[in-house]
């Protein structure tokens, strides 16, 4: 089993019980060096001082809270430390929501929570009630001497613990501007919401690839063995012309292979048969 990076309890009334935190998600796509062009040789980033221009030691740094621009306020280790919370092992539940209660901005980095040694019964006990109530948990922790918000739930056998951002951290919407929905038209709704759904699928994660990842990795390993790679081209190429939004939806429509689903009107025609010849002229000469 991979090595633990925090160990306590997760507490919620009077109730404590041993776990441990796993990552849950990692960076698959590679990482890169600054390199000297002539040379290739690794760059090492130098701590240059603006106003001297020379480069400073790492022990003759200070940490500063720019309060206006080109004024600081300087902040010692003493300083941090009294600001700091105490630091526990501890996740403490505050509360059990509703897991719809909850905008999904809130949620960051989900983490597997396991059952430390002596608290697989307890872990079990709250997995099973929190699935039959259909609630997470909201906690409090200290996570790498931070203070995180945090979501206990259920995703099929594991309590998953998911970092959340704080209430100011997110950005009111009301500050933008969006477009608002009283000049669309019936039939260009029939018809987008028609292309919807010729594309539901239930949701396969493994479908959705980092197709950019691929390529860079054919490139780095075409190149390791002096090599040209062989990319894999996009599937969807952009279009820059813009078109007519209707003649766009009736395009991505016979794409698919079906037929556009019909509208009221055209369902109460078919009700009552097609229109006769007489008709038909009769809205011709109209």
């Amino acid at each position: 089993m991979a090595r633990a990076i925090w160990t306590g309890t997760l507490s919620f009334g009077l109730v404590s019980i041993p776990v441990e935190v796993h990552v849950a998600v990692r960076d698959s796509r590679p990482r890169f060096r600054m390199l000297h062009a002539k040379d290739v040789s690794p760059i090492n980033l130098e701590r240059i001082c603006q106003k001297d221009g020379r480069a400073v030691a790492w022990k003759d740094l200070v940490k500063g809270y720019e309060y206006e621009k080109g004024r600081f306020v300087v902040l010692t280790k003493e300083d941090f430390a009294a600001a700091a919370l105490q630091k526990t092992k501890r996740i403490d539940v505050l509360d059990f929501v509703k897991v719809d209660e909850i905008d999904d901005r809130f949620f960051d980095k989900p983490y597997y929570l396991t059952s430390g040694k002596g608290g697989e019964t307890a872990y079990s006990l709250l997995r099973e009630a929190l699935r039959v109530s259909g609630r997470i948990g909201i906690a409090k922790m200290i996570l790498r001497d931070v203070q995180h918000l945090a979501a206990v739930e259920v995703i099929g056998d594991a309590l998953v613990l998911s970092t959340m951002r704080f209430a100011e951290e997110l950005v009111d919407a009301s500050t933008l501007s969006f477009p608002a929905s009283n000049h669309i038209g019936k039939k260009d709704l029939e018809m987008a919401t028609a292309l919807v759904e010729n594309l539901a699928a239930e949701w396969k994660p493994d479908r959705y690839a980092d197709d950019y990842r691929k390529n860079l990795m054919r490139v780095i390993n075409a190149k390791m063995k002096g090599k040209h790679a062989e990319l894999v081209p996009e599937r969807r190429p952009l279009e820059p012309d813009v078109v007519n939004l209707m003649e766009r939806l009736k395009q991505s429509l016979a794409a698919t292979g079906r037929r556009p689903a019909r509208t009221a009107q055209q369902k109460a025609r078919g009700r009552h048969g097609p229109r006769s010849k007489k008709q038909s002229a009769k809205r011709r000469a109209a």
